[in-house]
């Protein structure tokens, strides 16, 4: 049982009440560090990072996790009593994006076996450091009325991935910390495009008078109603004016794309805090680079979170785990299966081997052998011309050998 000081720290909940600040409130956070923090639902109003979000989580959740224990493994297939394994790992994965850090509870039967994990939110969870800074604890709040609250629980009952840290790995910083800035300067942007669009003046055209400047506001619009009850009566006939009247129809500027266009720049910025290519959030990427080398640029960036789901994970349940992200970024192995087929061509492997990998991959089905007999090849007639007379030659070689001559000599 780990040891600790209780009077070594204070409660978060106790530290929230004394600051007038509900703990519950989601605005703790901001007030607590006002300068830095960007919620996960100001965030997810932004598209870009919704689907910067959406899209890492859910290849993540579609990898491969294996374990060398069994139990290990069938619990990482079937974390959770109220959802589905993909649904589950997506939505700790998605947090930990938003927030650095993601928290699971391990319940356990009496023997000490895995039974489930349950998903914790960040504000559901409050860490501290031991007095003799050996480890961390955790308060727990659950959101069950049945399920008690559990203080002091040790670090080794809680699964906690974190991201970059700036205490030695204790906790993680959010990829949101360093989008601050550009979120502020889209939001003045967007407030400027809206009310751009919302103040300028989109009439259908234009009407000329030539003796317009001897009439008043009044007369103007007046006469701007019954050209329109003229347009609209007339259909699709034509519009009569006279010889004082000019009717010119607008058209549409580049000017409020170009307004429009200038707000998507914060796509790469948010890309690039993600780690991961423009690309992949519908931009322009690197127009040098191909599918195969993006994909590349990718998985490298799965893989730096896959190492650090698969370390916590690992960690805590006291086994080798292993996360392939390739199930993630290529669903359909069409790119694996490529890999394989150029590698058979340049005969680093075997036939048997290529086989097998496709078979693997359902390439093949399993009925397919894998060597297939070489069938024999009949002779040519060259081949079979050379084999006739070098019969002959032996034939007449043997009859020398015999000393056998021809009866009609002497």
């Amino acid at each position: 049982m780990t040891m600790f000081n209780p009077r070594a720290f204070k409660n978060s909940l106790s530290i929230g009440d004394e600051l007038g600040v509900p703990f519950d409130d989601p605005e703790i956070i901001n007030f607590l560090n006002p300068s830095e923090y960007t919620s996960a639902e100001q965030a997810l109003q932004n598209s870009n990072i919704f689907a910067a979000v959406n899209q890492i989580s859910a290849d993540l959740a579609s990898s491969t996790m294996t374990a060398k224990d069994p139990q290990v493994q069938m619990l990482l297939d079937n974390p959770s009593w109220t959802s589905n394994r993909q649904a589950f790992w997506q939505s700790m994965f998605a947090q930990l994006l938003l927030s650095g850090d993601c928290f699971a509870y391990r319940w356990r039967n009496r023997n000490g076996k895995d039974m489930r994990l349950e998903y914790l939110r960040p504000s559901q969870v409050s860490a501290f450091l031991l007095t003799d800074g050996t480890g961390l604890i955790y308060n727990l709040v659950f959101d069950e009325p049945d399920i008690a609250n559990l203080w002091n629980v040790p670090a080794n009952d809680l699964i906690h991935i974190r991201l970059l840290s700036q205490n030695g790995g204790m906790t993680g910083i959010s990829p949101l910390t360093s989008l601050k800035s550009e979120l502020s300067i889209q939001n003045s942007s967007n407030g400027l495009t809206l009310s751009a669009l919302a103040k300028a003046i989109t009439p259908n055209g234009i009407l000329s008078i030539t003796h317009g400047g001897l009439l008043d506001w009044k007369h103007k619009a007046s006469r701007s109603q019954q050209f329109m009850k003229q347009a609209q009566d007339s259909k699709n006939g034509p519009i009569v004016l006279d010889d004082l009247e000019t009717y010119t129809p607008l058209q549409i500027t580049t000017d409020v794309s170009k307004l429009l266009a200038s707000t998507d720049w914060t796509m790469t910025q948010i890309a690039k805090a993600f780690g991961i290519p423009d690309s992949y959030l519908n931009g322009q990427g690197d127009q040098q680079s191909s599918i195969v080398q993006i994909q590349g640029v990718y998985a490298n960036s799965l893989n730096r979170y896959a190492r650090s789901i698969a370390s916590e994970l690992s960690n805590k349940f006291k086994t080798e785990i292993k996360i392939n992200v390739q199930s993630g970024i290529d669903p359909g192995n069409l790119h694996f299966a490529q890999t394989v087929t150029d590698i058979a061509k340049t005969r680093s492997m075997s036939a048997n081997q290529t086989v097998f990998l496709l078979k693997k991959l359902h390439y093949f089905p399993d009925e397919v052998p894998d060597e297939l007999p070489v069938p024999e090849v009949a002779p040519t007639l060259e081949q079979s011309a050379g084999g006739a007379g070098g019969n002959e030659a032996a034939v007449q070689k043997g009859d020398e050998g015999n000393g056998s001559k021809d009866p009609n000599q002497g």
